[in-house]
């Protein structure tokens, strides 16, 4: 048994096979690396896990459900904070809980995204959400926020056809992806692998694809294993199976949240998990590589940290927020019931705004739209970003600070929130 990675399960750990490989090398390499990619390679021939036994250690298993039910608590927390708003100032709780929940799901969608390289900052994801000249990283980031709501919304029926649906949502302007289509074609990993024979990893050959996704959802609909175990390991086989040409990772962390969702383990929210796992990516990369040679604890490990350091840097984030809403609700002078006050909700999980998001938001005319937005101005909630006479926008920098603070402390490598409850 080795001591960092648990005991060894083999009946998880990946057996190989080999392919032919047609393909002709280029030519405008060197004449070893176009005869290493030549003659047959070796790809993953993935095991069935639906029917899988697995016994965990007892300690380990505690903390996996310590774990959920941290997750648990935080969701019915921020549902609390919005019920008492909403009494407080007279509104529906949905209303005054949905910019918390979608600052959340985008924050961990922004991670998501940012564990594959595609990074985006706070003020420019909520300029891309009004079309504010986004660049292309905040609209693969705003796409992947499509993608989590679309996986989420689908919850109650996981199957191939919702994870066909994520990933036509993540990447439907990209044809090279084959967006809502599984891969005909084999795929590698490894930034310079030319060919599958230098590769660092081997997905499965594009025939063994369905079959091993039809496996992976029976195992997903399991009821007798611990959720946080079987979402650890259900995202592990999802990221081994790799059955996209691009945006598995993505989408396979879309899957954990649908999965929790399911379970009932998340009711409202989209916690973080992303953002605990971004903290440290080698040793979520790492971990994946464990399972695949059978050593699966490891993944539940880092599910495990990732829930806790999500938890607790959502609470920092949410207390945040709530503190910057009490300010603006202090120094705002317009009456309750008016424009300024109804978009004041909204500029929570939407901190870029114009005239036509305004109208949107709070269902006035223009004239009451630009009268708003005065007033928030003059409050010093927004504040002029730039663009002409037509194209103007304005920021609640408030906001932006908070999720940038959110951000440092997701890349802070000894960051850790994971306290010891009795």
């Amino acid at each position: 048994m080795n001591q960092e990675r648990g005991e060894l399960h083999p009946e998880f750990a990946v057996a190989w096979e080999t392919h032919p490989w047609n393909r002709e090398p280029d030519h405008s390499v060197s004449r070893r690396q176009q005869l290493a990619a030549r003659g047959p390679y070796q790809a993953v021939r993935p095991v069935a896990i639906a029917e899988s036994k697995l016994q965990l250690d007892a300690a380990l298993q505690a903390e996996a459900e310590d774990a959920v039910r941290e997750i648990t608590r935080f969701d019915a927390e921020v549902t609390a904070i919005a019920e008492r708003r909403a009494t407080r100032e007279g509104d529906d709780a949905a209303t005054e809980l949905a910019p918390l929940a979608s600052v959340l799901l985008r924050t961990e969608s922004a991670s998501s995204s940012e564990i594959e390289g595609v990074t985006a900052g706070a003020r420019a994801l909520a300029m891309a959400a009004i079309d504010a000249k986004a660049g292309p990283n905040a609209q693969l980031v705003t796409a992947n926020v499509t993608a989590m709501q679309r996986a989420v919304a689908l919850a109650d029926n996981i199957s191939i056809n919702t994870i066909l649906a994520a990933h036509q949502a993540l990447l439907d302007r990209h044809a090279y992806a084959a967006p809502g289509r599984l891969r005909d074609q084999q795929v590698w990993i490894g930034s310079n692998a030319l060919s599958p024979h230098t590769a660092s990893f081997v997905p499965p050959h594009q025939s063994r694809v369905p079959a091993a996704l039809e496996d992976l959802i029976a195992y997903v609909h399991r009821v007798d294993l611990p959720v946080l175990v079987q979402v650890a390991l259900a995202h592990a086989q999802f990221e081994t199976i790799h059955p996209f040409n691009d945006g598995n990772g993505r989408i396979g962390r879309t899957l954990v949240h649908a999965m929790l969702r399911h379970s009932g383990v998340t009711r409202t929210l989209t916690v973080p998990v992303s953002a605990g796992l971004l903290t440290d990516t080698s040793a979520y990369f790492h971990a994946l590589t464990d399972y695949r040679d059978g050593y699966v604890e490891t993944i539940i490990r880092q599910f495990i940290s990732a829930s806790f350091r999500a938890i607790g840097n959502g609470r920092i984030l949410v207390d945040d927020l709530e503190q910057v809403y009490e300010g603006w609700s202090e120094s705002l002078a317009s009456r309750r019931g008016s424009a300024a006050r109804r978009l004041l909700p909204h500029l929570l999980n939407q901190p870029a705004v114009n005239i036509a998001y305004v109208e949107t938001a709070t269902g006035v005319a223009l004239s009451a739209a630009q009268r708003a937005v005065e007033q928030l101005e003059q409050a010093g909630i927004l504040k002029r970003a730039g663009g002409g006479q037509r194209n103007r926008a304005w920021i609640a920098q408030d906001v932006i600070d908070a999720l940038d603070a959110f951000a440092e402390r997701v890349g802070r490598r000894g960051y850790d929130t994971h306290t010891p409850r009795d």
